[in-house]
């Protein structure tokens, strides 16, 4: 084959014109004066097909192959085989055509359906028609051996060896039709009995019509004879008649392949089929009005897998694709083409899909964006990751801000189509801010699908953000007032569960949780306790990994500070205040034991306290021991800030979802807030400063002080410490003759009441006085704050 293909292209270079293609393998042909070669054009690398005769090793046969390339050079008719470049010299003939495969190998390999051989004869019956009709010709070298396939399936006539117009006396056929190969099986009876020039004594289409009798036996049997004209073996039923009429004896009798032609596309004929009706309209689908397109889609949409797929590829889907872009084919149109594009390789969707899809992605039209998004799940897995992040994303994520709700659904559908096709940067910067809008979508359902599209694609969050944006996204949705809005928030967190720490289970998401196990819908109770469940699973794991305490051991006194025993529990409690009572005597006492009067006596204003740090800055006392010890020992107030992060204050004041740290990858979701803030502002609360706070740290300091020159006092128990200095004094009148002294004669005293009243006038610094705090009535807001501040999220 090499040593052929050399040789052919050195008589090129030596005897003729130079020839912009290049032979490649030969291909197999019946009995034929040319030899076809599969071939590539040089310019760009494209397919084609070669038609190559030696003149000098078959001279007798040169007029049939200048016949041949005369009539393929000037007749044109889309069922002709398409003809791309010629070249002739003295010792060859080369004809450049589409690619081509014999149709003899679909016959052989028994390949084609029943719909796919009605469909290819009613495009030879066509092209037949126009030579004996419109050219006034005779093919005469009618034969399967003639009839080639192309790239997209369509059937293609050629052996124009002997085709001559009737008109011409001089015509090739009346001389050369004995001498194409193998035209004795093929001949009809008139001829075969008075010679070929019987043709001018008959109709011209005679002879056609009996070679296309012989053309459908062999498409449908695999080969012919002359005593097989006529019989109806392999044949459909519905061709039988109309058949017969073609194998006439008598050729003036003989139907006509025109009159064949007619007989099949009449209604409910062999000829009407969905497919031919297919390759009617295909072609002119643009000009077609609104109603015959219409028409045209639905039978197109309901054709079977039978059908030739690589017409379909070649032919209908560009057809379709300019109709969908440019000719009004709708969503239909689109469909059709992704069903069609499900077929094709990955090369070919590549370069004859994608860029239409792209185009489309920026199509106003919202119909076609809706039945893009709804067909994603059939083609991501032919789009690459940067095709899909880079130019495909930046077209979807206008869906999240359309008008029409139904855009917006599809669109936050689609995300999770596409996410394994997103960078990480996309989804936690870009895709988060979109989807914190659509969470306070105006449509419940909307809102509802975020939730459900969050807890899906949890997994693909950064860790950095996923339990902060989380947290804050699920939080908003359990107050939801649309029930499933609640319930989608219930069952994401059931199964990330795993993405939060024990900490913010504990604090933060039992707490948002348990609301719910009396709300008012009972599908929502049964929901909440099954999440429930889960999480105080997870807690209970995580304590039985603790430790039993962190607190240092120091001998008798951590003892009495123990945790009480069963038996002082079952006895009404004694145990339980015996050591408590028990503690708080010991350090009342040892308050009192640390102070002292001065050698001033009753005249001095200052009290010496116990030794500082030399880094500490002392502050003036002004409290009993037993207040300083009551303040200690109080709880905070409700309103005092429980936040780690002082500037992360939500709208209603209360504790941070969010760690100290503030990512850049999370701004989009501003500030979230607690999932207690919007009950904290129903209760007209707002979060305190560190600077008139008397229980929150100075940050920017690390002194420690004693803050207020008036002790908090609630009066809810009494002055031990002043009980105590009375009991002294008393002791002190006894020793006296149980009465007081004088005025001015009184002893100076160094009981803490003296202390009390002689510290607080002496004071040099201003000092701050704390404000009383009293606790405010927490009001449960389950309804919708209509929020957009600073919130990220915002309101319902």
């Amino acid at each position: 084959m090499d040593f052929l293909k050399s040789a052919v292209a050195s008589a090129m270079a030596a005897k003729g014109p130079p020839f912009p293609y290049t032979f490649g393998d030969k291909v197999d042909l019946d009995p034929s004066i040319w030899t076809l070669y599969n071939g590539t054009r040089r310019e760009d690398g494209s397919d084609c097909s070669i038609f190559s005769f030696d003149i000098a090793a078959n001279r007798s046969a040169l007029p049939l192959a200048r016949n041949a390339l005369k009539k393929l050079r000037t007749l044109r008719h889309p069922g002709v085989i398409k003809v791309l470049d010629t070249v002739e010299s003295d010792s060859y003939i080369y004809i450049a055509t589409e690619r081509l495969v014999p149709l003899r190998w679909h016959v052989k390999r028994k390949s084609l359906s029943p719909e796919t051989a009605k469909w290819g004869l009613y495009s030879i019956a066509r092209t037949v028609k126009f030579i004996n009709d419109e050219a006034s010709s005779v093919h005469g070298n009618l034969k399967v051996a003639s009839v080639y396939t192309t790239e997209s399936g369509e059937w293609k006539l050629g052996g124009f060896e002997v085709l001559s117009n009737v008109k011409d006396d001089d015509a090739v056929i009346y001389t050369y039709g004995s001498l194409v190969p193998d035209s004795g099986r093929y001949t009809p009876p008139e001829l075969a009995k008075s010679g070929w020039d019987a043709i001018k004594r008959s109709p011209h289409a005679a002879v056609d019509a009996w070679d296309f009798a012989a053309l459908i036996f062999e498409v449908f049997n695999g080969n012919f004879a002359s005593d097989q004209a006529g019989q109806t073996k392999g044949i459909p039923p519905s061709m039988h008649s109309t058949y017969k009429r073609l194998t006439n004896a008598n050729p003036k009798v003989r139907l006509s392949v025109a009159h064949f032609l007619e007989q099949g596309r009449r209604s409910g004929s062999f000829f009407d089929t969905p497919l031919i009706k297919l390759t009617d309209g295909v072609e002119n689908l643009g000009v077609k009005t609104e109603e015959e397109r219409e028409a045209f889609l639905d039978d197109l949409d309901q054709l079977t897998d039978d059908f030739p797929e690589d017409f379909f590829k070649m032919k209908v889907l560009p057809e379709l694709l300019k109709s969908v872009e440019f000719g009004g084919g709708g969503p239909k149109a689109f469909g059709l083409v992704m069903k069609i594009a499900t077929k094709l390789s990955n090369e070919d969707f590549d370069s004859k899909v994608l860029p239409v899809l792209l185009r489309l992605f920026g199509n106003p039209d919202r119909a076609i964006r809706v039945c893009l998004l709804d067909n994603l799940p059939h083609m991501i897995d032919r789009l690459s990751q940067k095709t899909v992040n880079d130019k495909m994303f930046p077209q979807i994520v206008s869906g999240f801000t359309d008008i029409a709700p139904v855009v917006r659904e599809q669109t936050l559908k689609s995300v999770l189509v596409i996410i394994t096709k997103l960078s990480e940067r996309t989804i936690n910067g870009e895709l988060l801010k979109y989807l914190a809008k659509t969470a306070n979508d105006e449509q419940p359902g909307i809102r509802t699908n975020t939730t459900i599209c969050l807890g899906k694609i949890a997994k693909h969050l950064g860790t950095s953000s996923r339990a902060k944006v989380l947290m804050a996204a699920f939080g908003r949705s359990l107050r939801d007032p649309f029930l499933h809005a609640r319930n989608a928030a219930l069952m994401a967190l059931s199964v990330t569960s795993e993405y939060f720490s024990d900490e913010d289970c504990a604090c933060r998401l039992i707490p948002a949780i348990s609301p719910l196990l009396i709300d008012k819908e009972k599908p929502i109770r049964d929901q909440a306790l099954k999440t429930l469940e889960v999480y105080m699973a997870k807690i209970r794991k995580a304590a039985a990994g603790m430790p039993d305490s962190v607190l240092p051991v120091e001998g008798a006194g951590a003892a009495r500070m123990g945790t009480p025993t069963n038996e002082a529990s079952a006895a009404g409690g004694a145990g339980w205040a015996g050591w408590a009572i028990s503690s708080f005597t010991n350090k009342l006492s040892a308050a009192a034991g640390e102070i002292t009067a001065s050698s001033a006596g009753a005249a001095s204003s200052e009290t010496t306290l116990p030794k500082r740090p030399a880094t500490a800055t002392p502050t003036p006392a002004s409290s009993s021991a037993s207040a300083l010890h009551r303040q200690a020992l109080k709880s905070p107030p409700p309103s005092a800030p429980l936040t780690r992060n002082p500037s992360s204050t939500g709208t209603g004041g209360g504790e941070s979802f969010f760690p100290e740290d503030d990512d850049e990858d999370v701004d989009a979701w501003g500030d979230m807030g607690d999932m207690d803030d919007d009950d904290n502002a129903a209760a007209g609360s707002s979060t305190p400063t560190n600077d008139d706070n008397p229980f929150a740290e100075k940050p920017t300091k690390k002194t420690t002080t004693m803050a207020t020159s008036t002790p908090f006092d609630d009066g809810s128990e009494p002055d031990f410490a002043g009980w105590l200095a009375q009991q002294a004094e008393k002791k002190k009148g006894g020793a006296l003759g149980g009465k007081a002294l004088p005025k001015g004669l009184s002893k100076p005293t160094t009981s803490t009441t003296a202390v009390k009243k002689t510290m607080t006038p002496t004071v040099k610094k201003t000092p701050v006085v704390a404000k009383k705090v009293v606790p405010e009535k927490k009001v449960i807001d389950t309804g919708v704050k209509d929020d957009d501040g600073e919130d990220g999220w915002g309101g319902w």
